[in-house]
């Protein structure tokens, strides 16, 4: 229940870093001072934190949904195996967005 409540939430979040790209691209498009300002929202430390949830958030959806293919093909609905994935899913979505911020901040 909790993965399904969580596919949603990241759905929705995706749309708000959709709608952050697009913000990139307008303050691209405006020229140095807009882009200046929008890079300067971003490196915040709410920005960084925003960021941080959206990737969480595309990982996570990304993963789910992996998941749900399984599901389509009939596989994976028996209780243990449904429970298991779950924590998969979870684990794995954190431990991707992890590995990508440090790539990030150290490559």
């Amino acid at each position: 229940m909790l993965t399904s409540i969580l596919h949603r939430f990241s759905g929705v979040a995706l749309s708000v870093g959709t709608l952050l790209f697009v913000g990139w691209l307008l303050a691209l498009a405006g020229g140095p001072a807009d882009y200046a300002t929008y890079v300067a929202a971003v490196s915040s430390w709410f920005g960084q934190l925003v960021l941080i949830g959206v990737s969480l958030a595309a990982f996570f959806h990304l993963a789910n949904g992996i998941r749900h293919l399984f599901w389509d093909a009939g596989l994976g609905f028996e209780k243990t195996t449904a429970t298991r994935t779950a924590w998969a899913v979870l684990s794995s979505s954190c431990g991707a967005t992890a590995l990508f911020w440090l790539v990030i901040y150290l490559g």
